[in-house]
């Protein structure tokens, strides 16, 4: 696999880079071991208990998510904001992260995952809360908000503001970046045989044509891309459902019961703890969903909604679709199949995935290769703001366009070199953001309580947000 790509001095084989890569390996476990997922869910149940369970309104949050509101104040509709969030939390880890989960962890933490998602539709919701309740109008005419603006209009905590926008920045060009690139050149190329770098070059021309036209156009690619990808996907594991249908029952139970008691998997799995399912199915859940991470209320600032709990609403419907919905699909199918089809190995979680998608007669490779390659094309566009809001946060929007054309080029670079070092990178900014975030999260929870308790317990959901309050 890695013979494909060009022989950069970046390969990591000597003895600096291999240190360097250790490093932040082991920095990455560190950082996303126990205390994190100890914080992170203990945070999800915090704010459902603190702003009275705002789960119960998912229905309210999906109905709004779809309704138009051009006299609202914003630069894209809410559905644009919500669509671009769920581009860049939508990826590969939905597909390959549950597998791994799976894999590891044993069945058991399909439910987990499916949890962690639960509870953290209210850690989303109030991420979007904050953002629109602290976001700014830029000397360009943009709305601006997210973590840094909370901890700056809020808290006073400039310092730890900066500190989160360098984190989101310097994430951006990983996770968001040079990773997916180099996920859909080596995709292409093992599928269809394509070189890597004529891979990048495309992947840049097409990313190009998007972001160099800002949010909106962002926002207008993912209100297209974003459902395509999904209701294509979420097909494909209706098929295999059907196809494995004497087993999907079967596939519940075991999900379930293993969750508590993983020697009832059986197999492979009888090595498996209590621990180990909740563990790895936490940690999938919290990262694929993103949900405490700060990155989605960067663009639910931009959302046209008359007050901060309309747009919290509509935000906290993405862990729903993310986790809720796709990753406990995935889920299923893999714990199907592997019932289904005995002589099916889950040691390695990608592995996995292919075998059970290749299921579906003639169309299940290429649906698994289009699903990847569009959830790692959607998953730059989001990421693409998310840094480009971070930057502009620091130095202003001056320079807005030198990082997108900075960003564009790490993608070709991306494509071609092996990025052991950036994806241990990446995992470690990635952490070092929810850190800031959760602190604003925390501490201003109370103002979320309190516009929670106007506008939805209240019943003034319809009501437009004075800028006084702002």
């Amino acid at each position: 696999m890695h013979s494909a790509r060009f022989a950069l001095p970046l390969q990591g084989k000597s003895d600096g880079m291999e240190a360097i890569n250790v490093f932040f390996s082991i920095i990455s476990q560190w950082l996303w071991g126990w205390p994190m997922v100890v914080l992170l869910l203990g945070t999800h149940l915090f704010l459902t208990v603190r702003l009275r369970v705002p789960q119960r309104k998912l229905l309210t949050g999906i109905m709004l998510s779809v309704k138009k509101d051009h006299s609202a104040k914003g630069d894209v509709s809410q559905f644009g904001a919500l669509a671009t969030s769920l581009a860049a939390t939508i990826g590969i880890g939905n597909i390959v992260g549950v597998a791994t989960a799976v894999a590891l962890g044993g069945p058991g933490a399909v439910l987990w995952c499916w949890l962690t998602g639960i509870f953290g539709i209210s850690t989303k919701y109030a991420e979007g809360l904050l953002a629109v309740k602290y976001r700014v109008k830029g000397d360009d005419g943009r709305y601006y908000g997210g973590p840094m603006y909370a901890l700056e209009r809020g808290l006073g905590m400039k310092w730890l503001a900066v500190l989160f926008a360098v984190f989101t920045a310097l994430a951006s060009f990983g996770i968001g970046c040079t990773v997916q690139a180099n996920s859909i050149a080596l995709l292409a190329n093992e599928t269809f045989g394509v070189p890597t770098w004529l891979v990048g070059i495309f992947v840049c021309l097409l990313t190009a044509v998007v972001i160099l036209g800002g949010v909106k156009q962002i926002a207008k690619v993912c209100t297209v891309l974003v459902p395509f990808m999904a209701v294509f996907y979420v097909v494909g594991c209706i098929v295999i459902l059907c196809m494995n249908a004497p087993y999907v029952w079967p596939a519940l139970k075991l999900i379930v019961h293993s969750a508590f008691n993983p020697s009832a998997a059986g197999g492979g799995f009888v090595g498996a703890t209590v621990i180990m399912a909740a563990r790895y199915g936490i940690a999938r859940g919290l990262f694929s969903n993103e949900s405490g991470m700060g990155s989605a209320p960067i663009v639910a600032a931009a959302a046209q909604t008359r007050n901060p709990v309309r747009q919290a609403l509509v935000s906290s419907t993405g862990t729903f679709w993310d986790t809720v919905v796709i990753c406990a699909l995935t889920g299923m199918v893999l714990v199907s199949s592997i019932l289904a089809y005995l002589d099916i190995s889950y040691a390695d979680g990608a592995a996995l995935t292919k075998v059970a998608f290749s299921k579906i007669p003639y169309v299940g490779a290429p649906l698994l290769t289009v699903g990847s390659l569009t959830f790692a094309f959607s998953t730059i566009l989001g990421w693409s703001y998310y840094g480009e809001s971070a930057v502009n946060y620091i130095e202003g929007h001056r320079i807005n366009r030198f990082y997108r054309i900075l960003f564009v080029v790490a993608l070709f670079f991306g494509s071609i070199i092996n990025l052991n070092i950036i994806w241990n990178i990446a995992d470690c900014m990635n952490a070092l953001m929810a850190i800031p975030n959760l602190v604003a999260l925390l501490l201003l929870s109370g103002v979320a309580a309190r516009e929670t308790k106007k506008y939805l317990w209240g019943n003034r959901l319809d009501e437009e947000m004075n800028e006084t309050e702002q």
